[in-house]
Parts: structure tokens; C-alpha cells; sequence
């Protein structure tokens, strides 16, 4: 329950930042805030072997979110996920505090590798992360970029492949 607490005041303090005035009680009731918390729900049950359980919250999460989130990922507190549609993220992903997701974002293994994703990331509409890819602390993954490569700290990166066009 701590984190999906940590999740929302990050999403909230994301809005403020971008000039909203917004309430905790809205952002419970904004986009992506169901898909969050039914994610951090089938980690709590599968932490305590209830994946009976768990299997149904990853159904509810994928017919009423349109979003899949393996059983198995693991993300620290400010995973924020601001659109759900489409999110697709593979049971073997691990992620830092600070991650925000847009909507149609896959991240998922290739060959039995997973992304290892760092801390304050974000991650643009539609981008793909795929295989056993480093991404650093402090990156953005621009609109439909596609990673198949370590990203370094403090850089931001765009295309097909995915290629730095920023640092710092």
C-alpha cells in the first residue's frame, strides 16, 4: 500500500509540475491511477503466494485497463503509469523509483532477457524496450523510439533504433 501512496504523489506531483492545480482525489480518479493499483495488487499477492489471485487481478487489469503488467515485474515507488492503454511489460522487467509510462509502451525480453530500467525515467506514447537493455537514472525514451541498446545516465533518446540526441 506504500507504494501505490508514493505512485500517487508522484502522478500528482507530475501534474503539478506541468501547471496543474490538482487534488489527491483526482488523480485517484484519473487515467491510469486502476491500472497502477491493480498492478501493485498482483505484486502484493504474489509476494505472499497467492497467484490464484493474482492471475485474476492481471485479467481485471488487462479487460478494464487495456494494459498487461506481468506478475513478476518489479518497480520501485513513483512508477506512474499515465495512460494504460496498450502498456504491455514482460514479468522479468525491473525498475527504479520514478518511472513514468505512457500509453502503448512495450517493455519486454527477447531470448530470456529483460530491461533493467534505473531511477526518474520517462518513457514516451508508443516507445519499445526489448532484451536484456541497461537503461540509466535520469533518461527519456522519446514517442515510438525503439531500445535495443544500453542507454547511459542523463541522456535522452529518439528513432528507430533509439540513438541519444541530448545529454544532461
Amino acid at each position: 500500500m506504500k507504494n501505490f501512496i508514493k505512485d500517487l504523489k508522484q502522478k500528482q506531483q507530475i501534474m503539478i509540475d506541468e501547471g496543474y492545480q490538482v487534488s489527491f482525489l483526482r488523480i485517484i480518479f484519473s487515467d491510469g491511477t486502476s491500472a497502477n493499483a491493480l498492478y501493485r495488487m498482483t505484486a502484493w499477492l504474489m509476494r505472499y503466494r497467492l497467484s490464484p489471485l493474482a492471475i485474476i487481478t492481471l485479467w481485471l487489469n488487462r479487460v478494464i485497463n487495456g494494459c498487461v503488467i506481468g506478475a513478476g515485474a518489479k518497480f520501485m515507488p513513483g512508477f506512474v503509469i499515465m495512460h494504460p492503454v496498450g502498456v504491455v511489460i514482460n514479468s522479468k522487467v525491473t525498475g527504479g523509483k520514478g518511472i513514468i509510462v505512457e500509453s502503448g509502451v512495450v517493455i519486454g525480453d527477447e531470448k530470456g532477457q529483460a530491461p533493467v530500467l534505473g531511477e526518474n525515467i520517462f518513457i514516451g506514447a508508443g516507445a519499445k524496450i526489448i532484451g536484456g537493455v541497461t537503461i540509466g537514472n535520469n533518461v527519456k525514451i522519446g514517442a515510438n523510439a525503439v531500445v535495443v541498446k544500453d542507454v547511459p545516465d542523463n541522456v535522452t533518446v529518439v528513432g528507430i533504433p533509439a540513438k541519444v540526441v541530448s545529454k544532461g
